[in-house]
């Protein structure tokens, strides 16, 4: 049976935190280990570079930080194909082919677009090629045939931008690209949100614990996390809900029943925070520990790193090429098929 074809990947804008374990690297891994998928994983470089043209070295810097993340939590590059976007250039040449098959007022009416522009800052100021990195996208899914997409919840409308433009694809030009489905995290995996309690955990917003954080800077995050601000004294009867503490509770802590009882205490009183705290620095260590470990065996050998990816890309190109020779021939601009000069 042929295996299906799974395609992901991160801006390198910088290093990966807990939000994007649960949402992604950690079930990317558990795909991985099942042995039943093509594995593309990708450093979306071109694309962080969008809405970060004018600092380039901010997306040089992180792009090996980002792959150490992807090696540390146990992406193997044995099994997983890494690699870097930028080195792929048939993918910029298939998204000029689908820009002419999307409109502008679709664009505009992508609700994840209209979140980030807004979210940025833009005003009527947004970069081309940040408006229509959707399309990017589009071609990044195809050129491998991706039959699955994990992303997270607010990239939905992403994956029914492609879908639409496959499918506008194939009733042009004939049956070339593949219709890709998306594969979204369940529970609070897909909803972790940042130290502060306000919103999802981001490197932009600052209220991130990252993969690569010390034992140290660890503790000292968790302690400083938002609770319910109602519970002043340990006495006092405690919220569970939307209290970051217990939301990261649920994400990491294997043992429910002790975690229920937990809540109870809380919910009744008698139970301070500090106490609840040190209870999820170490289960985070514990699950931290591993990963760190890997990460500083990674960092003694960058060009182990680079090689990996460099291998990678250029497995990805020969995928891609194809395809893009697949795309070309449909659309019957391969001017030169089968000629003999």
């Amino acid at each position: 049976m042929n295996k299906k074809t799974i395609l992901t990947g991160d801006r390198p804008t910088g290093k990966l935190h807990l939000g994007h374990y649960t949402g992604s690297l950690k079930n990317r891994v558990a795909l991985q280990n099942e042995d039943k998928y093509n594995m593309f994983v990708m450093v979306a470089d071109q694309q962080a570079l969008t809405d970060n043209a004018k600092n380039p070295k901010k997306i040089v810097d992180n792009l090996l930080e980002v792959a150490m993340d992807y090696m540390s939590v146990g992406l193997d590059p044995e099994k997983t194909t890494l690699f870097i976007q930028s080195q792929v250039p048939e993918l910029a040449e298939l998204t000029m082919y689908y820009l002419n098959l999307v409109t502008v007022s679709r664009l505009h009416r992508n609700p994840t677009v209209k979140s980030e522009i807004q979210q940025k800052g833009f005003g009527e100021s947004i970069p081309a090629g940040f408006f229509i990195y959707p399309v990017s996208q589009v071609a990044d899914i195809t050129a491998f045939k991706a039959d699955l997409v994990p992303v997270g919840n607010d990239q939905k409308p992403m994956i029914e931008q492609t879908r639409e433009i496959v499918r506008s694809f194939n009733s042009t030009y004939g049956d070339v690209l593949v219709e890709p489905e998306g594969m979204y995290p369940e529970g609070i995996a897909g909803r972790l949100p940042g130290l502060d309690g306000k919103a999802k955990m981001s490197k932009s917003l600052g209220n991130a614990i990252y993969l690569s954080d010390d034992a140290d800077e660890v503790r000292k995050k968790v302690m400083s996390m938002f609770t319910d601000p109602n519970h002043i004294r340990v006495e006092d009867p405690g919220c569970v809900e939307n209290n970051a503490v217990f939301t990261y509770l649920d994400a990491f802590c294997q043992d429910k029943d002790a975690l229920e009882e937990m809540k109870a205490h809380y919910r009744r009183g008698g139970l301070g925070d500090v106490k609840v705290k040190r209870y999820l620095n170490d289960i985070l260590q514990a699950e931290l520990d591993p990963i760190r470990a890997r990460r500083k065996e990674l960092e003694q050998n960058p060009d182990y790193i680079y090689e990996v990816l460099k291998k990678g890309s250029e497995k990805a190109r020969a995928v891609a090429a194809q395809t893009l020779s697949e795309v070309r021939d449909a659309m019957g601009i391969e001017y030169f098929k089968g000629m003999n000069f």
